[in-house]
């Protein structure tokens, strides 16, 4: 059995870099996200079976919070639309690199 190490190299840094892009860009987009006044709140999912599911008053609690958070934002209109843009920017970024990686995949034998 004959192992041709240049190719799992290459594969190796091609998996470790297009990680490291999605990584950085997702959370430079999240930041992003945060500083222009939208950050995300994610109702949890409620099943029967959960270790803990969120009642009323804690759902609650948690919109406030965030609504509380996006009002102390120091920034200005433009500073919050620059950071949404360079967020969704960030986002476009990550969603190329899987894109790109499936279609290198799917169309490279």
């Amino acid at each position: 059995m004959l192992i041709n190490w240049e190719a799992f190299l290459h594969v190796f840094v091609a998996a470790i870099l297009g990680a490291s892009i999605v990584v950085t860009f997702y959370a430079l987009g999240l930041r992003l996200l945060v500083r222009g006044g939208r950050p995300p709140l994610v109702a949890p999912a409620e099943f029967t079976d959960a270790i803990t599911v969120l009642s009323d008053k804690q759902k609650r609690r948690a919109e406030k919070a965030v609504a509380k958070a996006a009002k102390k934002n120091p920034l200005s209109e433009a500073q919050k639309r620059v950071s949404l843009v360079g967020a969704y920017l960030c986002f476009g970024v990550c969603a190329a690199a899987v894109l790109g990686a499936l279609l290198l995949i799917l169309f490279n034998h």
